[in-house]
């Protein structure tokens, strides 16, 4: 038996896509928060360092397919346009990982060559599709208000993953040069910052008139909120050292009083988007690679509380870093599963429509005609 679902965002499109890369984005933030956690448990970092050489395998793999496999449709489509901001983001997360556990076990001298080399490629990436995917809205694609999703923050996002990558990098470059590397990174702090800012009224709008149809992309909010926490603190621990007075004491409290009520947002945000979730659970939430929006978003406010706690060691904000990590953890282990099962999408398929599992939480499994994306 089938049954014809309304179009739904291109998500869940049977194509190999961009989106793809973002299950590498949600397997490495369960490494990389790990290892910033403020409470830690035997074994945690090992396990931490496993998962993250799944992702930099995921990484090859995917990487690979996608040279072969990338639609050119994918470029042009309103929606699928904008999942073009995984693939940087999903490079300096495992360029990132390999820095700060990586070198467990393959030494510091190659994990810094794997960080400088991912790290480069998605940061020039990350500022492609930063310009390049919001002039493909303005200009060529035929963008429609009922096309806003908070999918929409995705090519906007990557810099400040790259800000953050960037802090980690800068202790390990020549001092010269390190002045230049943190003005760099707070330079793409405000990209991605000032453009979220530009994004949030009119996603707010959507949801609130519109509605979504596709609510797991809601929580894609949370990853600028938590990035940019991440990212304002790890930047202020060497901008004190290079930075002239009083500058360098700013970018510290900048740090914390930046964090704190953007922290305060995104807690909202993640109980308004838990809301919305569980409503739509209730009446069967079709699994569409869209659900590892419930992973790598929520990652980074573990990690920008873990920052926040380095800063001020307040137990809150350990509170916070530990509930969430549990949060991060067992959505990964809800979606990796899922997402294995939904081979047809892993893989990829040439034609335009075909028949893929619609996997539904918490009922029970079944086939589902699933119109194409380009249709």
């Amino acid at each position: 038996m089938t049954s014809t679902l309304p179009r739904p965002l291109p998500t869940c499109a049977p194509e190999f896509g961009p989106n793809l890369f973002a299950s590498i984005m949600g397997t490495g933030i369960v490494a990389t928060a790990a290892a910033s956690l403020p409470l830690g448990f035997p074994g945690l970092r090992p396990a931490a360092t496993l998962v993250w050489a799944l992702a930099a395998v995921l990484l090859v793999v995917v990487s690979a397919m996608a040279l072969t496999r990338l639609r050119r449709s994918s470029l042009e489509d309103p929606v699928m346009a904008q999942f073009w901001g995984a693939p940087p983001m999903a490079l300096c997360t495992v360029g990132s990982g390999a820095l700060l556990l990586g070198k467990d076990w393959i030494g510091l001298d190659a994990a810094l060559a794997v960080d400088w080399t991912l790290w480069t490629v998605g940061t020039a990436m990350g500022l492609g599709t930063a310009i390049w995917v919001p002039v493909k809205m303005m200009t060529t694609q035929q963008v429609r208000e009922s096309h806003t999703f908070a999918g929409w923050l995705m090519p906007v996002v990557p810099p400040m993953v790259s800000a953050s990558g960037g802090a980690l990098l800068v202790p390990h470059l020549p001092p010269d040069y390190r002045l230049t590397m943190v003005l760099g990174c707070y330079a793409m702090f405000g990209v991605s910052l000032f453009a979220t800012l530009c994004l949030l009224p009119q996603i707010w709008q959507r949801l609130v008139l519109g509605r979504s149809d596709n609510v797991p992309t809601v929580w894609i909010v949370l990853g600028p909120l938590g990035q940019s926490i991440t990212a304002a603190n790890l930047l202020a621990g060497p901008a004190a050292t290079v930075l002239p007075a009083p500058y360098g004491q700013a970018a510290v409290a900048f740090g914390l009083l930046y964090g704190v009520p953007t922290l305060g947002f995104a807690l909202v945000w993640s109980a308004i988007a838990a809301l919305l979730t569980g409503r739509a659970a209730l009446r069967g939430l079709p699994f569409t690679l869209s659900w590892w929006s419930f992973t790598f978003p929520v990652g980074t406010v573990v990690t920008g509380a873990s920052a926040l706690f380095a800063r001020v060691h307040s137990g809150l904000f350990a509170a916070v870093a530990g509930a969430g990590y549990v949060v991060l953890v067992g959505a990964w282990l809800t979606v990796a599963p899922r997402t294995l099962r939904y081979r047809r999408s892993l893989w990829g398929t040439t034609s335009t429509s075909t028949w893929t599992p619609a996997l539904r939480w918490p009922r029970r499994s079944r086939r589902t005609r699933v119109p194409s994306a380009t249709n």
